[in-house]
This record gives C-alpha cells, sequence and structure tokens, in this order.
C-alpha cells in the first residue's frame, strides 16, 4: 500500500482525468483519505474515475461497496467520525436519493448535533447532468435540494483545472461537501493540468471572462455552452462577463453582485428545471441587493419542469447556445 508523495507532473487532462489526478494526489499526501462506492475499486468506476487507485493504495483504502447507497452514505459518515476523509462515489446523481436520509440528517448534521465534538470531513462525488444518452435516472441535475441544507457544499466543476483542485478542496474541508462532476463534459475538453497538489478556493466565483453589457452567470457543463454563446454575442458587439458560480452553496454573492452593478444586467443559466433552482436563488440576491443597478430584469435559461427525458429528446431539454444568445438579446432590448 503506497503512499509515496507524487512529483509536480504537468499533462493535458480531461476533467474525468483531473478527478482522477486529484484522487491520486490526495491518497498519496494524506493516508487517512479514503475512497468508496460501487465498482470503484478493480473496475475504476463507471466513468473510469478512480482507475488505479486500487493498484496504488490497496485494498484498505480503496474499497468496492454493495449497490446500497444508503450503506454507503452511512459508512463514510462513520469513517468521518471518526478520523478518517472518506471520498464516496454515487455511480450517478439519479441514485444518491437512497443516501439522502443519512446526508441531510446525519452528515449535514454532525458539528451542530455534537456541539463541535465531532466532525464530518467527507466528499460524495457523483457524475450529475444530461447528455451523454442515458435512460432514466441517470441525467438529473438536482443539486438545488442539497443546495437548501444547512451544513452542506454544494460544489461543481466545469474544467480539468477547476475539478482538479477543487476536488482538493473539498477533501481538506473540515465538513461535508457534494461534489457533483458534470459528465457530458467529462471528456469534452483538456487543459494543461499541474498535479502540484495546489487546492483552488471553494465559496468562491470564477470570473471566466470580463465583459461591460451583460453578466451571464452559470456552473457545471452549461459553462460551455455560455462561453461559446458570449463568443457568439461578441460578433454583435455584445461584451458578457461570464462567471461561474462553482460553489452553488453557500454562494459568492460578492462577486456576482459587483459584476452586476457593472453590467446591469444578468441572464442565469442551468439544465436543472426552472421551478426551485439554484437560479432562483441567485436571482433573489440581485433583486435583493442590486435592484437599483439593473437596467432590465433578471432572465433565467434553464431546463424544463419535467423529468429529464430521454436521449432522443434530452437536446430539446438542455439549454443550448441559441437559447443564452436569445435571453441575452432580450435583456440588451430593455
Amino acid at each position: 500500500m503506497s503512499t509515496a508523495k507524487r512529483s509536480n507532473e504537468t499533462r493535458d487532462v480531461t476533467l474525468v482525468e483531473a478527478v482522477n489526478m486529484a484522487l491520486h494526489r490526495a491518497m498519496a499526501d494524506d493516508e487517512n483519505v479514503v475512497v468508496l462506492g460501487e465498482d470503484i475499486a478493480t473496475n475504476g468506476g463507471v466513468f473510469r474515475a478512480t482507475v488505479g487507485l486500487k493498484e496504488a493504495f490497496g485494498f484498505k483504502r480503496v474499497m468496492d461497496t454493495p449497490l446500497a447507497e444508503n450503506l454507503i452514505a452511512g459508512t463514510a459518515i462513520g469513517m468521518a467520525t471518526q478520523g478518517l476523509k472518506p471520498v464516496a462515489e454515487f455511480q450517478f446523481m439519479g441514485f444518491i436519493y437512497a443516501g439522502m436520509e443519512q446526508i441531510v440528517s446525519h452528515a449535514a448534521r454532525m458539528r451542530n448535533r455534537t456541539r463541535g465534538r465531532l466532525h464530518c470531513p467527507l466528499v460524495f462525488r457523483a457524475p450529475f447532468g444530461g447528455g451523454i444518452h442515458a435512460p432514466e435516472h441517470h441525467s438529473e441535475s438536482t443539486e438545488a435540494l442539497f443546495a437548501h441544507i444547512p451544513g452542506l457544499r454544494v460544489v461543481i466543476p466545469s474544467s480539468p483545472q477547476r475539478a482538479y483542485g477543487l476536488l482538493l478542496a473539498a477533501i481538506r474541508n473540515p465538513d461535508p461537501v457534494i461534489f457533483l462532476e458534470p459528465k457530458r463534459i467529462y471528456r469534452a475538453v483538456t487543459q494543461s493540468v499541474e498535479d502540484n497538489g495546489e487546492a483552488l478556493p471553494l465559496d468562491t466565483c470564477f470570473t471566466l471572462r470580463e465583459g461591460d453589457d451583460v453578466t451571464l452567470i452559470t456552473w457545471g457543463a452549461c459553462v460551455m455552452e455560455t462561453l461559446q454563446a458570449a463568443d457568439k454575442l461578441a460578433e454583435q458587439g455584445v461584451s458578457c462577463e461570464v462567471i461561474d458560480a462553482a460553489t452553488v452553496s453557500p454562494l459568492d454573492r460578492e462577486t456576482l453582485l459587483c459584476s452586476v452593478a457593472k453590467t446591469g444586467r444578468a441572464v442565469i443559466i442551468h439544465e436543472a428545471c426552472r421551478n426551485g433552482g439554484v437560479g432562483a436563488e441567485v436571482a433573489a440576491s440581485i433583486a435583493e441587493a442590486a435592484f437599483l443597478d439593473l437596467q432590465a430584469p433578471v432572465v433565467r435559461v434553464t431546463g424544463y419542469d419535467t423529468v429529464m427525458p430521454y436521449y432522443r429528446n434530452e437536446q430539446y431539454y438542455l439549454p443550448q447556445v441559441q437559447d443564452i444568445v436569445n435571453a441575452v438579446e432580450q435583456v440588451i432590448a430593455l
């Protein structure tokens, strides 16, 4: 069982490879980090995010579990209260609901319930979102369920570099983190990532593009379409500021409000359904604190208030580049 320190190698990696790189780094740096989940050890996970970990760190730190999400969540919580730092994988976000009682009633409340005597430093990883032609229960975007729960952080990377840095930060955090990985961009792009063990800050938005005319706020896979829309709008002379929320709970409201104060307009983009989504919380925050800065109403581009359809119709459900362009043109015209 190896705990050897890793060299600071720089490689061009995809988002899922960056997740794997961060797990290797975290486990090499801290022997208390353990990984568990369905098929994550011998098979390396359904998306191969954990490939090679069992060979590097042994079966006592990389554990295949039964197909029982409630067991996975409960075991991880028990480990966390006793000094370990578990990273538990749910194969798909649609399978996480069986573990909700453990996550909401125990992980999120452990510090408060024990008045600080016990901590719960764990990460629940799950691929989420549509776009890969998956069947039912494999394409959910229900991040708002967890964003509503005090005591949980909800972190969503949108690039290889942010996946690496944010996952390291999540593993080192003393409280439970829901780490949602947008699977339709798992292998969409590559970035140069240095395996240097440096974490990125949690609870912070990332401004990906500076602009003056409108603020585009998004997270996860929709960052890709939002940046493409910003490029298309630039050809029309519209300057878009693009912000990746990254941690959707707690929100970095200061960055969002400063941007809206500059541009006077905001469009929020997410693939989750509209009703009760995180975008509604962002819009409410802007309305409460930046109303006098707005030159137009806040507009949301979202999925529909329906169950995610099967693959033949999923592109009708997911926000498209032209949908974002149309929304921006709407607020610019006001």
